[in-house]
């Protein structure tokens, strides 16, 4: 079983990678949130993979984090749930946004996504929503709660006191926080992010 590639990237493309290790080119279908972190090609890159054998073919799926991974395993146990659309899933919402939705109940926000249908929306929502905390476990998801983060709770309290409030406003900041590299995670960052899409 592959569980990760470390190689050169020689291609990529929206929905696909493929990554040189020791002289093999591995092909790997991507999401989008995958593909928004790769180096340019030519450069060095990691990739933690899922590998389905099936009767004709062995696939290669590719994931910039664990997190990414972790719920892409969990959406294909959803009955009806292929690969494809997990990774439709995956390119379409980032995570904090796809738990809060399953774990709230907000059907219309999952049937949204590109091959999710009416009946696929309602099967995550039944087999999924006591399970996406596995996989985001710092979020307390219902009422649209934000992960546990110190620098995302020092921006919540700081634009709270600037009359940003409730569940709206907390939510948009966990999404500028997830969307920013880690080393750039500060509050002070988010905050000014946070201020930039409010008043797009």
């Amino acid at each position: 079983m592959i569980a990760q590639l470390k190689g050169v990237l020689l291609e990529s493309s929206f929905t696909e990678a493929v990554v040189d290790v020791g002289g093999v080119g591995y092909r790997v279908s991507i999401p989008m949130s995958t593909f928004d972190k790769l180096p340019r090609v030519g450069e060095p890159v990691t990739l933690l993979t899922r590998m389905d054998v099936r009767e004709d073919a062995i696939l290669l799926f590719g994931f910039a984090t664990r997190q990414e991974r972790s719920m892409f395993e969990l959406l294909i146990t959803v009955n009806g749930i292929g690969a494809k659309t997990a990774l439709n899933i995956l390119s379409s919402m980032n995570i904090p946004s796809f738990c809060s939705a399953v774990a709230s109940g907000d059907l219309k926000m999952l049937k949204k996504i590109n091959g999710v249908g009416p009946k696929s929306a309602e099967r995550i929502l039944v087999e999924l929503r006591d399970k996406v905390q596995n996989v985001l476990p710092e979020a307390a998801f219902a009422g649209g709660a934000v992960p546990v983060d110190k620098s995302v709770e020092d921006a919540i309290l700081a634009l709270g006191q600037l009359g940003f409030q409730g569940p709206k406003f907390q939510k948009l900041i966990a999404e500028v926080a997830q969307q920013l590299p880690e080393n750039q995670r500060s509050s002070e960052n988010i905050i000014r992010k946070s201020l930039q899409a409010l008043n797009k």
